[in-house]
């Protein structure tokens, strides 16, 4: 299940949404993609569903257009999907029209980046479990930071604006 309380100070000094965000009580909740629970792993991370698992542990891709977040534009965060770490924020969201969502911007020291082994591209990855997100290109100008974050949704989990709100 998902806790809240951990990552709730950070999302709301991320989002700017409180400059205090303490739960009122310690809440459990549970999110769902594709009608599968994440729960606790023995590593302490979410479990995985099977392409979950295709994708963020064995670096694969998800079909353009296919994931929940490409057209989603609602305001909030996005977690790693894998340890729930915040890594953007839908304020640098934008729609690139690529297939899956992009983002100029991660949240400062929450994504690194590793060259591809075959030097064409580079890897993002969340820096808290290493969970594959996508790649990263740079000079494309689709925003006036020319950098453009291509994230597969299920390498994501959104956390809105109004939950974030609401538990503060």
């Amino acid at each position: 299940m998902l806790n809240l309380k951990n990552i709730l100070p950070a999302i709301c000094l991320i989002a700017g949404l409180a400059t205090s965000c303490q739960p009122k009580a310690e809440k459990h909740g549970t999110l769902a993609n594709n009608n599968t629970t994440l729960s606790p792993d023995r590593a302490g991370y979410n479990k995985l569903s099977a392409e979950q698992e295709r994708i963020i542990v064995h670096k694969g891709t998800e079909r353009p257009y296919s994931g929940e977040y490409v057209k989603d534009m609602g305001e909030g965060v996005y977690i790693c999907a894998r340890c729930n770490e915040p890594l953007y924020t839908s304020k640098t969201k934008f729609d690139a029209r690529c297939g899956w969502p992009s983002f100029d911007e991660e949240i400062a020291g929450k994504v690194k980046r590793l060259p591809d082994p075959d030097g064409m591209r580079t890897e993002i990855q969340c820096v808290k479990c290493g969970a594959h997100l996508g790649h990263v290109f740079l000079g494309e100008g689709f925003t006036a930071k020319n950098t453009r974050h291509c994230v597969n949704s299920i390498s994501l989990k959104f956390i809105p604006a109004a939950e974030i709100r609401a538990k503060s």
